[in-house]
This record gives structure tokens, sequence and C-alpha cells, in this order.
């Protein structure tokens, strides 16, 4: 069972659930994938994994052989993405913008495109204990951030895994987010968070993912959080309280069940549940 944990904006605690969901499992085994490739953080909070393969990760790209190219422009035309310019006597490639569809590659008369790689990004695998980690991190000034994200989760594979998503509800956090059994949505109750999680539970109807909500730092806000989700009948599975205590665990990178074990149970409740919930 795949059960990925989004959120509508940032800062709800996503990867403080994901971390301690993943270490409450009864038996431990468990696969956590970071797939906020742009800033993974939850293998930070494993400080005894142990590296067990660093990838290299590329994109396709055009290879434009100038000798059989006759500059008809045909590939040019087809590029939605605008990442070839042809002239009378060269063709500008600009690799940044391709998408790496392949279309050129098909649509060209001479055949004299063919596909290169340029690498884009990083994917980690580690182990800690029996828990399986896995995260990407995009290179520098890389802007394309879901062809990592689904490298990532290619490698994802178990009978419990985790999946901790990129924040907000843009094309990162849809991609992670796809092919889940079931979605927590961790929010907070304030205005803020009602607003983004109204539009990130939009975004999982759109894509028919059963989901439901954790509150977090629950005790701040007000009531219009809970009324939202009795009106909309969404399964509201677990709060955690606005507590000192956690913050400053978290903010020591631990991961604060187990300093506070009385809450690995109510994780372990909360797969629990959410794994009759998805039967």
């Amino acid at each position: 069972m795949i059960v990925s944990i989004a959120s509508g904006k940032g800062g709800t605690g996503k990867t403080l659930v994901a971390t301690s969901l993943a270490s409450s499992l009864s038996n431990g085994k468990a696969v956590l994938a970071d797939c906020d490739v742009e800033e993974p953080n939850a293998y930070l909070f494993f400080p005894e994994r142990a590296l067990v393969e660093e990838t290299g990760f590329s994109v396709p790209v055009p290879l434009v052989d100038e000798e059989k190219c006759n500059h008809c422009g045909e590939c040019a035309k087809f590029c939605a993405y605008h990442a070839l310019a042809v002239f009378p006597s060269q063709v500008l490639v600009f690799p940044e913008l391709c998408a790496g569809c392949g279309g050129c590659v098909l649509v060209c008369p001479e055949k004299a495109i063919a596909e290169g790689l340029r690498p884009i990004g990083t994917i980690y695998q580690a182990k800690n204990g029996s828990m399986d980690l896995i995260w990407g991190e995009l290179n520098l000034g890389e802007a394309r951030v879901t062809p990592l994200i689904r490298g990532v989760l290619e490698r994802a594979r178990g009978e419990r895994v985790i999946v901790d998503c990129p924040p907000g509800t843009s094309c990162p956090m849809v991609e992670a987010v796809r092919g889940s059994d079931f979605c927590l949505l961790v929010t907070e109750p304030t205005p803020f968070g009602l607003y983004d999680l109204d539009i990130a539970l939009r975004v999982l109807k759109i894509l028919n993912i059963p989901h439901g909500v954790l509150i977090n730092k629950s005790g701040i806000g007000d009531r219009s959080m809970y009324k939202y989700l009795q009106e909309r009948k969404v399964p509201l599975l677990m709060e955690i309280p606005m507590s000192r205590r956690i913050a400053e665990l978290y903010s020591h990178g631990t991961i604060f069940v187990y300093e506070m074990p009385e809450w690995k149970e109510k994780f372990q409740q909360l797969w629990d549940k959410i794994e009759e919930m998805v039967s």
C-alpha cells in the first residue's frame, strides 16, 4: 500500500508526520520516499542510515546532426516548449526547456535528431535498520522537478510505502500523489491552512484518490477547519496538539515518537485505520 503525505502549503508538518508514521509501524518494515526533491530533509532524521546506492538521474534531450539536417524546421514547429530554434545554417537546442517527449525525433524527415541525456539530479537509497529510505536531490538551478520525482517513486517498492510529498498543489505535488492508494493531507487549523486544504482536496478529487486529514498544531486558530471537514464529510483521522516539547524535539532532528512512545501506538492506529479505509 502506498500512502502519500501531502498538504496545500508548506510548514504544516508533512515530514514530521511521514517520519513518525514510518517509525511507528509494528515491525519497522517500511519504505520512506522523500519526493520533495528541491529540499529533501526526511533522511536527516535517521542519522544511523547506511547509504546503499547513489545514482545520477538524467532526462532525454535532442542531439542534432548538422550534417544530416536540412533545416526544414519541422522539429521546431512540433515543439510546444520552444526548445529548438531552426536557422538557415544552424539548429539551436535549449535543453532546459525540453520536456523530453521525443517528438522532434519522430517528426524529423531526415532522421537527423537522436536522443541524448542531460543530468538533472541524484537519487539516494539508504537503509536504517529494516526501513528503506529513498530521496532525490535536484541539481542547483534545475527547473524540471517531475521526472526526478518519478524516478524516486519507481524505486519505492514495498508492502508499506510512505511518500513525503512536496508542499502546495502544483505539478510536483500532483506527480508525487499520483498512484497512491491513499493520501493523508496534513493541515493546521488556521485560515491559511483551510484555504490551502480546500485546494488540495479539489486536486485529490480530480485524481480520484481516497483521502483523509490530519490536523497538526491543534489548539491554535479557530473552529472553521472542523466545521469545513464536517460539512464536506472529509474524515479527520488524527490530531497532533500544538506542543512545545514536540517542536523542540523536531528542531533537534529527533523523531518525537522515540521520546514520546505513547504516540507510536497512535500512529500505528492511524496506519491501521487507513488500511481499513483502503480495503
